[in-house]
Order: structure tokens, then C-alpha cells, then sequence
């Protein structure tokens, strides 16, 4: 028998009706107000005020979680439709220069495999440096698009694109002190240095494509889309496996046919990604444009100009940060001798492998969080932030458990050097902390570029390096490389505390 529910008819007088009917008549009516009016016998439609719509968006969002939580389920879904291809995307990043290693390692000198080592190096400084273009862009497109501001969406594109190419230029033209300040800083041997200079006058020039890339992938998360991004990662790898092989062994180049190979993956990226673009948005973004052609002033232009680029100093002087404590990390793990050295090496690996996964749900953090906090849906933008730490708190413990069992194996695979396999063990055990130290790191960084709450992640990011640094000269007389691993579990637990008291 269905369930039924007594309510007032017309007339005040009780009366059954079927439990859902009422459910759902009460949904229409919700919608139809949240949405943009509802219809009074014998008037014009009553359009609701910006606060009754926030005030009917929450209601509405309650509403679903409690009476079909099924439904709410769906934000699940939605989470994982985002972060599974951006973990893909993560993953194969590095494939690239994993590539150009291995081809380089059958020339049959180590000096080419320190070349292609240092310039990797060189431009995954650099361009670390410029993350700002993919991690301002996806916030801001997320708010735009949930607040249906199309104008803007278009907009934001425009503007990363316009940043990116300037940027790319200027690398471009200043190569030169460029190239010579980070080898000074590297201190490549007499053998290494020539090729690595020859690497670099080659790769420099797809600086144009890589930072082009950054802002669209940046776009494409913003759209709640990253499986461009990983279709376009993917096919890199292909295009530079089969480039750099025809260069090497069909052209009988070396250095500079690994150099060329990677080049041509990154324009065939760049191009790839324009044309999905195209494919997928040319309405959205041509109509805009034709729009805008016509209606825009110097204001419309100017005002979110200066916000795109305050936004993007904040994540620039923020990266400043993490650059500093990771090369810090680095320089005083290889003061400690090549053994040492080489622990800490492998040991990020842990590190970093866990980055790939937790970054995946950051993005769904970006897109997700981004388009309900721009919608004003808080309800909506709750929820999320409540299910990222539900999947965070999942992926912590599976890999804790996992590098816990399996964590010597692997560094086993990583190595056959029975010294250093032997001294890691001394030292694993930070990398079981890893996880549960930086996860809500990770999640709060996401979800803090989609609401570009950046000046949070600035403020976070310099006390945690300042508590790093403060540690690390404290401990480390004391401790020796124990005490740096403990300055770089604070700074990751640092980061996230203070991001959970400024969210």
C-alpha cells in the first residue's frame, strides 16, 4: 500500500494524498522558484531575489539529502569523473622524461644521460615556476561557469592564453641567462655541460606549446573536462616515443634527436588540445568572442585583468615556496654523501606516487568547488568538500597499508644497490607518514584554486616553509637525515592545519 500524507486542500481541511506526489509537487515547486520565477493566478510571474534564490538552493540541496540520499550519491560520481582521468593524466606526466632516459641510456655514454637529466631538469624548474597558468585558469573558469557566466569563461581563456605566450616569449629571449644561471646552479661536469647546452637551445623552443598546454588544461578543468587533458597527455607520450626513436636511430641524430622528439610532442600536444577546443566549444566560445567584439570597454577589460593576474601572484609567490623547500630538501640530503643522497631519492618516489593520486581529487577540488562556491550553492559546495576528505581519508589509509607492506619491495625494484636498499630501510618509515601528513594538504589546495582563495595558500605555504627551514637547521645537527625527513612531515602537516583554520 503506498505511503500516503495528510495535508490542507484549498479549503483548510485535511485530506490523503500518495506520499510521493507531495515529495515530488514540492521538488517542482522548489525548482521552479530556485530557478527564475513561479506563475500567481491572475498576476505576472514573482521573480525571487538573489537571496531567496541562495536561501531556495539550500533548502533544495537539503532537501535531496534527506528525502533521496540515492541521489546525493551521484556527487560521488561526479568526484571521480574528474580526478580518475586526472590521476591518469599525473601518471604519465613523467613518462616523458622517463623516455628520453631510456632512449639516451643505449647511446653508450653516461654523459648523455646527465645531458637529458639536467635539461629536464632546467625546464621542470621553470616551468613549475609557471603552474599558476593552469592552477589560476581552472579556478576561475569553475566560478564563471557556475554562476553561467559565459562571457567570462570565454574571457579567462583568452586571458591565460595571451599570459602563457607573453611568458613563453620572454623565456624565449632571455635563454641565454636563463640557461646559464640554472647550469651554474647545477654544476654539470665538463662532459655533461655541452650537451646539456645542447638539449636546452632545442627545448626551449616549445616553451610557446608547454605553457599554451598549461592554460588550456587549466580551461578544460575549469569545464569540468579532464579527459582532454589526459587524451592529450596520452598521446604525447606516443608521438615523443616515436619521434625521438626516427631522430635517433632513423636520422642517427643523439642528444639533439631526444631533444627534437620532445619538442615535437609538446606542439603536437599544444595542437591536439586547440582542436579539441575547437571540437567541443567553438559555440560557447565563438559567439562569446563575436559579443565581446562589439560591447567591450576598456573596464570590462581591464578590471578582471588585474584580478586574473593578483590571483595568479599569490599561486606564483606560493610555488616560490614549495620550490625552495624541495630544493633545500634535495641540497642537504646530498651533503650528507651519495648514499644518503640516493635514500632520499628513492624515498620520494613514495612521495610522489601519492601526489599523483591525491592531485586527482585536488582537480576534482578545482572544478567542483569552484562551480557550486561560484553558483552560491554552499550546500552543494559542503557536500563536496565533505566527500574529497571521505576519499582523501580512503586513499591515506590504502596507501599507508601499502607502503607499509610493500614499501622495501618497491624500493627494491627502484635499485639493485644492496648499500642503499640497506640504508633505506633505516628511513621508510617517514614515508608511512606521508600520507596521513599531507592529505589534507593536498585536498585544501584543490578546493583553495577553485575558490581562488589563494592568499590563504600563499600565507599557508610560507609559515609551513618557514617551520621546514627552522626544523630542518634545528634537528639535523641532532638527527642527521632523520631530522630532515621530520621538517618535511611538519611542513606537510604545517600546510594542511593551516589551511583547515582559513578555509
Amino acid at each position: 500500500m503506498a505511503k500516503t500524507k495528510k495535508h490542507r486542500n484549498k479549503f483548510g481541511q485535511f485530506k490523503k494524498t500518495p506520499y510521493l506526489c507531495t515529495r515530488f509537487r514540492d521538488l517542482a515547486q522548489l525548482v521552479a522558484h530556485t530557478s527564475g520565477g513561479r506563475e500567481v493566478a491572475g498576476s505576472s510571474p514573482v521573480i525571487p531575489t538573489e537571496r531567496e534564490k541562495t536561501e531556495n538552493q539550500q533548502i533544495l540541496g537539503l532537501f535531496l539529502i534527506n528525502e533521496y540520499p540515492s541521489l546525493v550519491n551521484r556527487r560521488d560520481h561526479q568526484i571521480l569523473e574528474i580526478a580518475l582521468p586526472a590521476i591518469v593524466t599525473n601518471i604519465t606526466v613523467p613518462l616523458l622524461g622517463l623516455i628520453d632516459t631510456a632512449i639516451v641510456g643505449h647511446m653508450g655514454s653516461a654523459a648523455y644521460i646527465g645531458a637529458v637529466a639536467v635539461g629536464s631538469m632546467i625546464f621542470n624548474l621553470v616551468y613549475w615556476l609557471f603552474g599558476f597558468l593552469r592552477m589560476g585558469t581552472s579556478g576561475m573558469t569553475a566560478q564563471a561557469r557556475g554562476r553561467r557566466d559565459f562571457s567570462e569563461v570565454t574571457g579567462l581563456l583568452v586571458r591565460s592564453g595571451w599570459i602563457s605566450l607573453s611568458i613563453a616569449l620572454l623565456i624565449i629571449v632571455l635563454q641565454w641567462p636563463v640557461r646559464e644561471g640554472m647550469l651554474w646552479f647545477i654544476g654539470p661536469t665538463a662532459d655533461v655541460r655541452p650537451l646539456a647546452v645542447t638539449y636546452f637551445n632545442i627545448v626551449v623552443w616549445g616553451a610557446p606549446a608547454m605553457l599554451g598546454l598549461y592554460a588550456l588544461s587549466g580551461w578544460f578543468i575549469g569545464m569540468q573536462n579532464t579527459r582532454i587533458p589526459m587524451f592529450v597527455s596520452i598521446m604525447q607520450n606516443v608521438v615523443n616515443i616515436v619521434a625521438s626513436l626516427t631522430f635517433v636511430y632513423g636520422l642517427g641524430m643523439k642528444v639533439e634527436g631526444v631533444a627534437l622528439g620532445t619538442v615535437v610532442a609538446q606542439y603536437a600536444g599544444f595542437l591536439v588540445a586547440v582542436w579539441f577546443l575547437w571540437r567541443y566549444y567553438r559555440r560557447i566560445v565563438g559567439t562569446v568572442l563575436m559579443i565581446r567584439r562589439r560591447k567591450a570597454t576598456v573596464i570590462s577589460r581591464t578590471v578582471p585583468m588585474i584580478r586574473f593576474l593578483r590571483v595568479n601572484r599569490d599561486i606564483f609567490l606560493r610555488t616560490l615556496c614549495l620550490v625552495a623547500v624541495n630544493l633545500y630538501f634535495t641540497s642537504m640530503g646530498a651533503r650528507q654523501g651519495a648514499e644518503i643522497l640516493a635514500v632520499n631519492t628513492l624515498l620520494m618516489q613514495l612521495y610522489l606516487l601519492f601526489s599523483y593520486f591525491l592531485d586527482g581529487f585536488a582537480y576534482a577540488g578545482e572544478a567542483l568547488g569552484g562551480k557550486y562556491w561560484g553558483a552560491k550553492d554552499m550546500v552543494a559546495y559542503r557536500d563536496v568538500v565533505r566527500r574529497l576528505f571521505g576519499w582523501g581519508a580512503l586513499m591515506t589509509i590504502l596507501f599507508t597499508a601499502t607502503y607499509i607492506i610493500g614499501g622495501m619491495p618497491f624500493l627494491r625494484l627502484l635499485t639493485d644497490e644492496p648499500q642503499v636498499v640497506e640504508a633505506s630501510q633505516a628511513y621508510v618509515w617517514w614515508a608511512y607518514l606521508i600520507p596521513a601528513a599531507g592529505v589534507a594538504a593536498f585536498i585544501w589546495d584543490g578546493l583553495f584554486i577553485g575558490t581562488t582563495k589563494t592568499r590563504g595558500m600563499l600565507i599557508s605555504s610560507a609559515i609551513a616553509a618557514l617551520v621546514f627551514f627552522v626544523t630542518a637547521t634545528i634537528t639535523m645537527n641532532l638527527m642527521g637525515n632523520h631530522g630532515l625527513w621530520l621538517s618535511m612531515i611538519l611542513y606537510l602537516l604545517t600546510r594542511g592545519i593551516i589551511q583547515t583554520f582559513v578555509s
